[in-house]
């Protein structure tokens, strides 16, 4: 396929102004939701052969969120479509005030190996439904889901409107070299920084939704059996290769030997005394990703786990000991099922310790004090959060999902999707029946007058 030609393809299309039409867009959601359902089990099955993902996680992480996310966007497209009214200044008497939203145009949508279904259509159908053409490339890691979403893409719809190109670094090189109208990425920080600077030798603008070390803070008065209970299924979902899984845990020292106890018998209770028999214990996608993870293991003390089968990609749920700072574990996102534990003492250990890092894509307090939960909310910067549990954010579509900082840029789900793939525009009706003089020159005597207005509004 030639990229080029697709691109400007696709803009010629985006210039026919079709896409800009509510009902087009409307019956394309519904012609892909049409498809998404009849292919279900399809899709499930890629997830599996990619790195053995249950059809638990896939239904509950992928299918399902993709499937809520597209039945809102059929049923409110017309409300979010449509210009929305705001009050006028006074500065402009008499007018009246709108906010337009517009498609940006051309977008391209970057989409990572971690979830490859949901975070290649989730944006998607934003980006339909907002009046855009797209060039989704889904990640050349999971082969068998980049295979069936572009088999759906090209059920779905014209390649002028949206088309699949797939590959690896080159292609994705080739794409980022075109000038679009927008960028969304979603994927790791280094190659975050490399999309950015592509997109700035055109202006772009861009979503970048990346990760970090995202830390679970529990203190002393947590309820450490609940909170064992929900680090192992947030940190261990999708084998650890999640964005907002926590990264690292740290514990007051009080609580650290209840805690590694429970979240033992915890990890016993959801995968088993060996969880590589279980059928609900993910892979590493690759025998690469493997082995970065298994040098995080090297030297460090695995009080729960740690065992590894690089044939079958498989690092066991891994609890790591009082690792050191300067240690491979915690240099960088760990992206994988080994969670170190670090104890502290005091409110000044966690922020000598979290001051290390940049500002993470999440943040978990487990604590039954609501004064230590808030003091921690507002004083570190993260992308979004959970008191009392982990990543559960993620699953309203109320709240705007981003990072901040290294973490990310920009933020999507529900109506922000839309937002996200909208342009804003403020346009001001004046009327004519009346022309106040106070703006016109000569300006001698009218300064008085001018302050007024403007404390007015």
């Amino acid at each position: 396929m030639n990229i080029p030609t697709l691109v400007q393809s696709q803009k010629n299309y985006f210039a026919t102004q079709q896409t800009k039409d509510i009902s087009f867009r409307k019956n394309a959601l519904k012609r892909l939701q049409k498809e998404l359902i009849a292919r279900e089990q399809d899709i499930i099955k890629a997830l599996h052969d990619d790195f053995k993902k249950s059809e638990y996680e896939a239904v509950m992480t992928e299918t399902s969120i993709v499937l809520a996310e597209l039945k809102m966007a059929i049923k409110n497209i017309y409300s979010w479509s449509k210009p929305k009214r705001v009050l006028p200044s006074l500065l402009n008497f008499p007018s009246s005030a709108k906010i337009y939203k517009e498609p940006y145009g051309t977008v391209l949508i970057i989409a990572p190996w971690n979830y490859p279904y949901q975070l290649a259509f989730a944006p998607l159908l934003g980006a339909i439904a907002a009046g855009n053409t797209v060039v989704l490339k889904p990640s050349e890691l999971t082969p068998n889901t980049s295979k069936i979403t572009k088999e759906i893409i090209e059920a779905v719809f014209d390649k002028n409107h949206v088309a699949v190109v797939e590959g690896g670094v080159a292609i994705s090189t080739e794409l980022l070299a075109q000038r679009w109208d927008y960028i969304f990425f979603t994927g790791s920080v280094p190659v975050g920084k490399i999309v950015a600077k592509a997109a700035a030798n055109h202006l772009t603008p861009v979503t970048l939704e990346l990760g970090g070390k995202s830390p679970s803070i529990i203190d002393e008065t947590a309820n450490i059996k609940l909170a064992a209970k929900r680090l192992v299924w947030g940190k261990f979902i999708n084998g650890g290769q999640t964005c907002i899984a926590p990264d690292y845990l740290l514990i007051h020292k009080s609580v650290k030997e209840q805690f590694i106890q429970e979240f033992k018998e915890e990890i016993f209770r959801s995968y088993g005394e060996n969880p590589q028999n279980s059928f609900d214990f993910p892979r590493i996608v690759n025998t690469k990703n493997f082995d970065r993870l298994a040098i995080m293991l090297e030297n460090e003390k695995c009080v729960i786990g740690g065992q590894t089968d690089r044939d079958d990609c498989y690092i066991a749920p891994t609890l790591i000991d009082e690792p050191s700072l300067d240690s491979e574990v915690m240099k960088g996102e760990i992206f994988g099922p080994i969670l170190p534990l670090i104890s502290y003492e005091n409110e000044a250990d966690i922020e000598k310790i979290t001051a290390k890092y940049d500002k993470p894509l999440a943040l978990y307090v487990f604590t039954n004090r609501n004064s230590f939960a808030k003091k921690m909310i507002e004083r570190f910067s993260f992308g979004g959060g959970t008191i009392n549990d982990t990543t559960v954010h993620f699953a309203n579509h109320r709240l705007p999902f981003g990072g901040v900082g290294e973490s990310g840029i920009g933020s999507y789900h529900g109506k922000k999707t839309f937002d996200t793939f909208s342009h804003h525009k403020g346009v001001v009706s004046r009327g004519t029946w009346l022309d106040v003089p106070t703006r016109y020159a000569p300006y001698k005597g009218k300064l008085q007058q001018l302050k007024t207005l403007m404390k007015l509004g």
